[in-house]
């Protein structure tokens, strides 16, 4: 009789320690360490989405002691000195324009520090405050890729362990080399893996992995 699943979600760990470093990430990387010392009040990171875009936002917000901006909190943020505020997601944050222009154009202006991140560079953006894109332009830009295979590699151990799963190195490097490089690919591979191995009472093992990704025989 298969065990049926409690589908509750893990606790997942955004902390400097589960950080792992390699080429995709490493630009972005040194320009959070590099805080207070930036060249320039505003950072924003831009890269495609699954890219961790959001775990380095938390890491700098963890140092700095930075408030994550809500709607409607923007401009008493703004009015203090010395604030520190991270925006995830700016490109499509329920900010509105001119929120967002008060705080940029305030950490622009030397009264604070923004981290902002966006998938996209603003110039790319369709339909937005000119002055905004304008100075958010002008802010220090750091670029995220997608994973490379050792981030992928060290996302998965990372998830699985977030799972409290033990999965050994072979399957794990098997795995990344036949899922879509992002941190939401792996996300759902992970669940879709945990909920198999516990109604089947089986192992996360290269079988499973296959059955899983729907790998037949005769496949690689």
């Amino acid at each position: 009789m298969r065990q049926l699943p409690l589908d509750l979600p893990p606790i997942e760990s955004l902390s400097r320690d589960d950080l792992v470093v390699t080429r995709s990430n490493q630009m972005a990387v040194e320009a959070i360490d590099q805080w207070p010392h930036w060249r320039h009040n505003v950072l924003l990171i831009v890269g495609p989405e699954g890219a961790g875009k959001s775990h380095l936002a938390q890491i700098w917000a963890d140092a700095a002691g930075a408030t994550m901006v809500r709607p409607h909190d923007a401009g008493q943020i703004a009015g203090d000195d010395g604030f520190r505020a991270v925006i995830d997601d700016i490109d499509r944050t329920d900010l509105s324009d001119e929120e967002l222009f008060g705080i940029v154009n305030a950490a622009r202006l030397g009264r604070g520090w923004l981290l902002a991140t966006a998938r996209t560079p603003p110039g790319e953006w369709r339909g937005r405050l000119k002055d905004l894109v304008s100075r958010l332009s002008a802010a220090a830009f750091a670029r995220l890729d997608p994973p490379d295979d050792a981030l992928l590699s060290a996302l998965l151990v990372k998830l699985f362990a977030d799972r409290q799963l033990a999965v050994d190195p072979q399957t794990v490097d098997y795995l990344a080399t036949r899922i879509e490089r992002s941190a939401g690919a792996a996300r759902k591979v992970v669940a879709e893996l945990d909920r198999a191995a516990l109604s089947e009472k089986r192992r996360i093992t290269r079988p499973l992995v296959r059955q899983v990704l729907g790998i037949g025989e005769g496949q690689t």
